[in-house]
């Protein structure tokens, strides 16, 4: 009797191992199948089965990888993550091409899912089509109206500076992080400009909202965030730290939206003072219209996204940015550089694009020392500054930056009253440490400086 029952649980074994292993063959068949690439498609590196090339790319150092995929596949390449197929365009001529001369085909977002559940395909960078055009034309309107990106806007950034300033000389020439006070001076600014008001560095929902930000970008630009991306059904039911992202921008948007509230109680149509009034009277201007776009969701978005645009990317430059002494009338350029993918979907194709913009800062067709800080880059034999066109931080075409004007003049403004007012060194004994944190945007890794008055 035993040697029955042995003999049934070896076949059943056997025949549960020649189940899951026909399963495995068959899905690895099929997904190959299904993926294999389409004729005259772009060629690029093999992929894992139903992974794709989710681990070809080290995510830690995604732009330097997507760079140097192009010296081996050329300047169009395609990957696929999970079973979305993308096309990588690497180069000045080839993204000119792209996001300037066919720039209506390649203004669309894609459906990424973490962008649907923080944006809802609202506001202004995950939005598409009539929606898109609609946000995007009204924000640039209202913001230039309260000075973004002009002169009268300068006071604002100088009157910030002074609290900064106020804030760093408390440490007294004491080692401290810098990472919270610059972020904290940066969304200040935009704070103004749509809350028509600035917080203190010590207000508690204030320093919250900044740490929600910077977390929320970092897992959204790690490989949690990519697979989710890939695989959002089964990754919402599996534990990891993009679970968490939801629940920070959820708070974000509840940040926003009191401000919001705040506003309904006190505006008047006659008297707006920020964007969050101009936009109130642009709902109830457009109420009834068959297009309209206008409404209190599409609002907290709008203002989510010029957070983003333009307060996170320019506090992140500034953190990279280290000199000396200048003096602001010979002061010709800033450069800088930080990298964030942000995804196109072409229309026509019915394909996601990446634009790699490091691809064409670093182009040795385009720079002579494309790895080396190099003045010479942007001056003229007369030592005059000299505009490159392949100098792309923005990007270019319908989608560049919204934020593009307002993050020059920060960044001069900041930087130089930071040069005129302090002298900058690391704490005894420690070196500078120029690696990296790979997320939505390319952070430096938290530091301590010592900051000591000019005479």
């Amino acid at each position: 009797m035993d040697s029955i029952i042995s003999v049934i649980g070896t076949y059943v074994s056997w025949d549960l191992k020649s189940l899951l292993l026909f399963a495995a063959v068959f899905i690895i068949t099929a997904d190959y199948i299904k993926n294999r690439r389409p004729a005259g498609y772009p060629p690029g590196p093999r992929g894992l089965p139903i992974m794709g090339n989710l681990f070809t790319i080290d995510q830690n150092r995604a732009h330097e990888s997507m760079t140097q995929l192009a010296e081996r596949y050329g300047n169009v390449y395609s990957l696929r993550m999970g079973q979305e197929r993308m096309v990588v365009l690497n180069g000045f001529d080839i993204l000119k091409e792209a996001l300037v001369t066919q720039g209506d085909s390649l203004a669309d977002r894609p459906d990424l899912p973490l962008q649907i559940d923080r944006a809802h395909r609202l506001g202004v960078i995950a939005s598409s089509g009539n929606l898109w055009k609609q946000q995007r034309r009204f924000a640039l309107s209202t913001l230039r109206q309260f000075g973004f990106g002009k002169k009268s806007l300068e006071s604002v950034v100088l009157d910030e500076f002074t609290y900064c300033a106020k804030n760093i000389r408390s440490y007294k020439g004491k080692p401290f992080d810098p990472h919270l006070i610059l972020n904290n001076a940066v969304s200040n600014i935009i704070c103004s400009l749509v809350f028509g008001h600035r917080f203190e560095y010590s207000e508690e929902k204030f320093i919250k909202m900044m740490q929600l930000f910077d977390k929320g970008f970092q897992i959204e630009g790690s490989i949690w965030g990519q697979i989710y991306n890939a695989f959002p059904v089964l990754m919402r039911r599996l534990p990891g730290p993009h679970q968490s992202v939801g629940q920070m921008w959820n708070e974000v948007k509840d940040f926003i939206r009191v401000e919001l509230n705040e506003h309904k109680k006190t505006w008047d149509p006659s008297e707006t003072r920020d964007y969050i009034d101009c936009y109130l009277s642009e709902i109830q201007m457009n109420k009834g219209q068959d297009d309209n776009t206008f409404d209190e969701e599409n609002l907290v978005i709008c203002v989510l996204d010029l957070f983003v645009a333009g307060s996170e990317t320019t506090s992140t430059t500034l953190r990279w940015i280290q000199g000396k002494s200048i003096d602001q009338t010979n002061m010709v350029y800033v450069i800088f550089h930080f990298v964030c993918f942000i995804y196109h979907y072409s229309n026509c194709q019915g394909v996601i694009v990446i634009p790699n913009l490091t691809s064409v800062l670093f182009d040795k067709k385009e720079w002579e020392t494309p790895h080396t800080f190099n003045p010479n880059h942007f001056l003229n034999e007369e030592c005059k500054f000299v505009k490159r066109a392949a100098f792309l931080p923005f990007s270019l075409g319908k989608r560049v930056c919204l934020g593009e004007n307002l993050a020059k003049m920060e960044l001069f403004l900041f930087f130089t009253s930071f040069m005129q007012h302090f002298t900058f060194s690391m704490p005894a004994g420690v070196k500078p440490d120029m690696d990296y944190r790979f997320g939505l945007t390319l952070t430096p890794k938290n530091y301590e400086i010592c900051v000591t008055p000019r005479h």
